[in-house]
Formats: C-alpha cells, sequence, structure tokens
C-alpha cells in the first residue's frame, strides 16, 4: 500500500522527460495515472506498459494541448479510460506539466512562437483546471510546472519566463480559490534538468554539462526523478499544509 492508493492522477505531457518521470512516481506510490500526450503513441504505450510492469496502473490519454478542443479532449480521454479501468468518475491529482519552450532573446521572438508559448503554457493549464473542477475531488492537489527561469534571468528565455512568471500567480490566485474545499495548489520550478529537451547540448559535450552541473550550489545537473520526488511529496497527504508556493527544485542554482 503506497501512499497514493486509491487516488486517481492526471499528468499532462507525461510521455517523456520529466512527465514521465511524475507519472512513472506516482504509480510508484500508488495512483491510478492517466498519461497525457500530445502525438508519440510509442513513448506513451511505453509509459503505461513500464507502470504494469513494476505493478502499478495506467492509461493513456491522447490530446494536443494549447490548439482549439485540446482541454475538452484531454477530460473526455480521461473520463473514458477511468470508465474502461473500472473506477469512479473523479480525480485527486492534476499536474500540469505539458509545456514547451522558444529560445529567443525579444528582438528575435515571433508574435507566433509568443501566442503558442502562451497557448500551451498557461492558456491550457488555465482551462485545464476550470473544466475539471467538477471532477476533482475535495481535498485534491494540484501542481503545475514552472521553472527556475522566474527566479533567474534569462533574457534568451524571456517569452518563455514571462509564461511561467503567470503560471506563478494562477497557482497563488488558485490556492486562494480552493483553499475552502481543502485542495491544494503549488508549482515546482525545475532548473536545467537531464531530459531529451536538453540532449542536443547537454549531452556528449562535457564541457557544456559541467556549465550547467556549475550552476547548482550541488554541483550537479538536474534529473527528471529529482522533480518528480518533490511533486510526489507535494501530491501526498505530506503536503496537506503546503499551498500557494513556488518550490525551487533547481538544485540551488545561482544563490
Amino acid at each position: 500500500m503506497g501512499k497514493l492508493t486509491g487516488k486517481t492522477a492526471l499528468v499532462t505531457g507525461a510521455s517523456r522527460g520529466i512527465g514521465r518521470s511524475i507519472a512513472l512516481r506516482l504509480a510508484e506510490d500508488g495512483a491510478l495515472v492517466a498519461v497525457n500526450y500530445a502525438s508519440n503513441d510509442t513513448a506513451a504505450k511505453e509509459v503505461v506498459e513500464q507502470i504494469a510492469a513494476a505493478g502499478g496502473r495506467a492509461f493513456t490519454v491522447r490530446a494536443e494541448l494549447g490548439v482549439p478542443g485540446g482541454v475538452a479532449a484531454l477530460w473526455a480521454g480521461f473520463d473514458e479510460g477511468l470508465a474502461a479501468a473500472g473506477e469512479r468518475p473523479g480525480l485527486d491529482i492534476l499536474v500540469n506539466n505539458a509545456g514547451v519552450t522558444v529560445p529567443e532573446h525579444i528582438q528575435t521572438t515571433e508574435e507566433a512562437d509568443f501566442d503558442r508559448l502562451v497557448a500551451v503554457n498557461v492558456k491550457a493549464p488555465f482551462f485545464t483546471v476550470k473544466e475539471g473542477l467538477d471532477r476533482l475531488r475535495d481535498g485534491g492537489r494540484i501542481v503545475n510546472i514552472s521553472s527556475g527561469v522566474t527566479r533567474i534571468s534569462y533574457p534568451e528565455l524571456i517569452a518563455y519566463a514571462t509564461t511561467k512568471g503567470a503560471l506563478d500567480t494562477f497557482t497563488l490566485a488558485l490556492a486562494k480559490e480552493l483553499g475552502p474545499r481543502g485542495i491544494t495548489v503549488n508549482a515546482v520550478a525545475p532548473g536545467i534538468v537531464d531530459t531529451d529537451v536538453n540532449a542536443s547540448w547537454l549531452r556528449g559535450n562535457e564541457e557544456a554539462r559541467a556549465g550547467a552541473a556549475s550552476l547548482s550550489v550541488l554541483n550537479r545537473v538536474g534529473q527528471p526523478e529529482d522533480i518528480a520526488d518533490v511533486v510526489t511529496f507535494l501530491a501526498s497527504d505530506d503536503g496537506r499544509w503546503v499551498t500557494g508556493q513556488v518550490v525551487d527544485a533547481t538544485g540551488g542554482s545561482a544563490l
């Protein structure tokens, strides 16, 4: 019996990277996990298979967020997956992890790219919560994946940082809104994490990796599991007295 046995969780963008590790960890602690993904069927199925091989339970939900109809497709797929699993309707844990990055300075940021960042990183979590509130049980958990760039200045990620700052504000306001229902709302802000998104410059380049590691006072690059452990703490009863917070999970970067 894990800490999350009997709980149902939905993780957006869970087919790879940080989202994948979050889904695996939540399932390890006993939750039934809905693994949302946009298009990579193979990767999403591999996550579900890995969870099942470890004795956990999960199902996939294909829905691209940040496009018209994306949120509706997400919740329709979630409801169908629950029914197929023989579970009662409802949700205990929502992790808004899906996000995109555009590495540009303000001078080179295109309006279309900015709009996409806002659509995926801000609008999608906002309306995912809005449309999911009637499913979210009292005493539930919402965890939004933010970024260390809201604390550490990265002009080359200015549009991305702007969207994550909006997500932090959303977290704060939502925590007060849902507090009377016993629902906690927090954000987790990773630093540089060794995922496929960063593979092109972080893996196989010892100089770049050493530079990234040196940003942390712990002198290493973050791993997806480092973030998943923090999310799982907030999603469990252990995090019951923490709400409205942005938890820095950058390994003490730029202190």
